[in-house]
């Protein structure tokens, strides 16, 4: 599978961790950044890194700040983008079943290599549920997705 990454200066070292366990398990990974600890902003490494899972390039997103909250908050500006902040393996399943998500957003600051490796794990593996209510409720963030946002291009 091919992910997309993005980071700000809080997330550097957990997306490095995360990156690592990506490739050695056989994914292909996209890095927009940033790569150290000085101090930036996030909207210019997850915005370019949600564009590529909105425009298809990637199939996947996993994106690392302080919280994961600001990065969903970016990438969920993006038609196509579904961003989940999750903060346990519970939560990351539940993100892939009930919403079909396709960006992961953790907190760098909130947990540990750990359980982030354990969430990750947990949110790749997941399926979205194709029972009809869950299938009927993805549909309409869909349908809302495509009526307020703009195609990326």
């Amino acid at each position: 599978m091919k992910i997309a990454m993005a980071n700000d200066h809080a997330g550097t070292g957990l997306k490095n961790e995360i990156k690592a366990y990506l490739e050695s398990a056989g994914h292909e990974v996209k890095d927009f950044g940033t790569y150290d600890e000085n101090s930036c902003d996030l909207s210019d490494f997850v915005y370019p890194a949600a564009l590529a899972v909105g425009k298809g390039e990637c199939e996947r997103g996993i994106f690392v700040d302080g919280v994961g909250y600001g990065s969903a908050l970016i990438a969920n500006k993006i038609n196509g983008c579904y961003a989940a902040v999750c903060q346990d393996p519970f939560c990351a399943k539940l993100a892939r079943e009930h919403t079909d998500s396709n960006v992961l957003c953790i907190g760098g600051k909130i947990i540990g290599g750990a359980i982030a490796m354990e969430i990750v794990k947990t949110w790749l593996a997941t399926d979205a549920l194709t029972d009809a209510k869950y299938r009927r409720r993805v549909e309409k963030v869909a349908a809302i997705n495509d009526k307020h946002c703009v195609p990326v291009k």
